[in-house]
């Protein structure tokens, strides 16, 4: 009977590239919040409002798209930031299939009040620069090859 030790190491923990992936965006996710919570927003309409400051509109399914995230999460989020007031909610009048999401006033003040987050964040990964820009080039790497 032949030794199949060696052929197992392909199924232990530690030799898994997405744990490693999937615990850090946990204790990411987890080091934001009380940041997150003095905004009163979670990670996921924090994400989406800062695609909303930069681009002011924008379709649901591009937020989405820019966002890796599916219409059953994004639904259910905007409405959330809809009745927060940052947010509305309208249907295209070039082509009612279309919905468009376009911040408010109170939306742009949130913004103001967000700028501490990077910062604060930036502190509790201690990553040098060069660091933090190979990580980022190669997650947007491998990121790409998964939506192919």
């Amino acid at each position: 009977m032949e030794d199949k030790t060696n052929l197992y190491d392909v199924l232990k923990l530690e030799n898994q590239l997405c744990f490693p992936l999937y615990a850090c965006s946990k204790e990411i996710v987890r080091r934001y919040r009380p940041f997150l919570e003095e905004l009163d927003l979670t990670y996921t309409q924090y994400i989406a409002m800062m695609v909303m400051w930069e681009q002011k509109e924008v379709n649901v399914k591009s937020l989405g798209e820019s966002l890796y995230l599916d219409s059953g999460t994004l639904t259910p989020l905007l409405k959330k930031l809809e009745d927060k007031g940052y947010i509305t909610r309208k249907r295209s009048k070039e082509d009612e299939r279309n919905l468009c999401v376009t911040i408010t006033e109170e939306g742009e003040k949130l913004k103001e009040r967000a700028l501490h987050v990077p910062n604060q964040m930036k502190q509790c990964i201690n990553l040098e620069e060069e660091e933090g820009k190979h990580l980022y080039q190669v997650l947007y790497k491998i990121l790409s090859q998964l939506q192919q």
